[in-house]
């Protein structure tokens, strides 16, 4: 696969509320699409607008379905940075030609879309308000602004009975966010690699907050 990659504009779904309402910026996991998330959007508070995207690369959960990745699958819990960064760097080129400089974004993303999250916020951490990170990771490289983050807060969600992630990227997120990020952590009792309503409500407490 050629870089840089880009996205396909016309598959980009938005809706909720208009600028200048913040807006959450909905990142979907491995093998789903710009369709998965923005039903969360129902259970978060009304006031923000949404926008969700595709990943630029094409990935099949299993033989014949459509789905979209945001970076191929490599070592569970260990992309290959080069392919995260050109999704990173296509997510914010859409980002500068579609939506106004003030209008504060928060992107909240599942599994992969949860490192991209991260992503978004290493490589402009000014851009943004916040992240929620569900069931997602960090990456291992070190970044040229991880230093800058200390203010923006995350909330980082994931079930204790995830069986997705590899154990090694769970445990590199847990002691990366706190110390990089104004982090808040929840720990899902018998949740596995999904959403659930007490999460949902706890992500909604998170964006007021903000």
């Amino acid at each position: 696969m050629p870089f840089p990659v880009q996205l396909e504009r016309s598959a980009v779904l938005t809706g909720g509320a208009p600028a200048p309402a913040p807006l959450l910026l909905l990142l979907h996991g491995f093998g789903s699409d710009e369709r998965d998330l923005p039903g969360l959007t129902a259970h978060l508070p009304a006031a923000l607008g949404w926008a969700s995207l595709p990943g630029p690369f094409a990935a099949s959960p299993y033989p014949g379905a459509p789905g979209r990745a945001w970076f191929p699958i490599t070592t569970p819990g260990s992309p290959d940075p080069e392919p995260v960064h050109a999704a990173t760097a296509a997510i914010l080129e859409w980002l500068d030609q579609t939506v106004p400089a003030d209008r504060p974004v928060v992107p909240l993303g599942f599994s992969q879309g949860g490192l991209m999250v991260t992503q978004l916020l290493r490589a402009r951490p000014e851009r943004f308000a916040a992240g929620v990170v569900l069931s997602g990771f960090v990456l291992a490289y070190e970044q040229p602004h991880d230093d800058e983050l200390g203010e923006v807060p995350v909330f980082y969600g994931r079930g204790d009975a995830d069986g997705v992630i590899a154990a090694d990227a769970v445990a590199r997120t847990q002691a990366w966010l706190p110390a990089h990020t104004k982090a808040t952590v929840r720990v899902y009792a018998g949740l596995p690699h999904s959403v659930s309503a007490a999460e949902l409500a706890d992500v909604a407490t998170f964006l007021e907050a903000l």
